[in-house]
């Protein structure tokens, strides 16, 4: 699978399977929360796919490997991989299935999930420390009553999880002071999502939530944490234009941050609420190229990554790895 194979599919992201033999593990984390998916690799490259009946893409078995089919033809030949938790090789759980707050691209506010106790947190990445695969863990989170009491529940996980002697990275809304409490926690890396670089669309798709809040919170952990070790999400496809992406990485990336460019995922249970274009191919990979001349140009390298996005790159092209 080269580069550009890898942008269609992402373009599309999603399979029908060939059958019952194939099946799609469940998502708890982020927009597509409550869905199914499946983990495609071929080559070096790996990317991950929603499960969706009336996907232009089918996957079908070859007895040995799998193939991806669009329009009769075989756009890619590979496997499957198993992921351990979420996403091969890490422990990637969601703590607070559920959120206050309620950006209208996210599935999350409508499912109202479960949550999950730090003993269940500490039992899930025991077992899967059993398998021999794991090698890091990333946590990501709802805000289940305020970000203040959300970020103290994960900071308490993250100092018990420090015994497995593997990175731990952290997801969550932050807030003044969030950095200190999870570096004081033994986190490794941060990951604080702008989602919408358009602070004109960003107020309407993520009501309640500070723009500001989060560009001072990503600055402030470059400090704290050190380069290499910050990321934000941008969802691409909520309307943003692609001149204000270009001027948002160019700030992120001067900041120290690295930004992970996620293509929008038209969640069901926010159908119509807010403009959701799955970007083309083309799309994502010029924005791919120019985040990572940004990169580059900022002594940046998300190949360094020790959790999260930038190891796992199953949704995303992703500069340090793919390109």
């Amino acid at each position: 699978m080269d580069l550009e194979t890898k942008a269609l599919l992402l373009s599309v992201g999603s399979v029908q399977l060939a059958g019952p033999q194939e099946e799609g593990r469940p998502s708890t984390a982020g927009p597509s929360a409550g869905g199914q998916s499946i983990f495609f690799q071929s080559g070096s490259r790996l990317v991950r796919l929603s499960v969706v009946e009336s996907s232009p893409l089918h996957l079908i078995s070859l007895g040995q490997g799998v193939a991806l089919i669009k329009d009769a033809l075989e756009v890619a030949r590979g496997r499957l991989v198993k992921p351990l938790l979420h996403c091969p090789d890490q422990a990637y759980i969601t703590v607070s299935e559920r959120c206050i707050f309620d950006c209208k691209f996210c599935a999350v506010p409508k499912l109202m999930g479960g949550i999950k106790t730090g003993e269940t947190v500490l039992r899930m990445v025991e077992e899967a420390a059993q398998t021999g695969q794991l090698r890091a863990i990333s946590l990501t989170s709802g805000v289940e009553v305020s970000p203040q009491a959300e970020a103290r529940k994960v900071a308490g996980i993250v100092r018990d999880l420090k015994r497995f002697d593997v990175p731990v990275g952290v997801s969550i809304s932050p807030f003044p002071g969030v950095n200190q409490l999870l570096k004081d926690a033994g986190a490794d890396e941060v990951k604080y999502n702008l989602e919408c670089v358009d602070p004109e669309i960003f107020s309407r798709v993520c009501p309640g939530i500070s723009y500001q809040e989060i560009m001072d919170a990503l600055e402030e952990a470059v400090g704290i944490f050190g380069r290499n070790r910050v990321f934000t999400n941008i969802i691409i496809g909520l309307g943003e234009s692609d001149d204000l992406l270009r001027r948002s990485i160019d700030e992120l990336t001067g900041m120290g941050v690295i930004p992970v460019l996620r293509a929008v995922f038209a969640h069901p249970l926010r159908q119509g609420e807010v403009q959701m274009d799955r970007p083309s191919a083309q799309r994502l990979l010029e924005l791919a190229r120019y985040l990572k001349k940004a990169l580059e140009k900022n002594g940046l390298d998300g190949g360094e990554a020790l959790t999260g996005c930038y190891r796992c790159t199953g949704c995303d092209l992703a500069p340090g790895v793919d390109l």
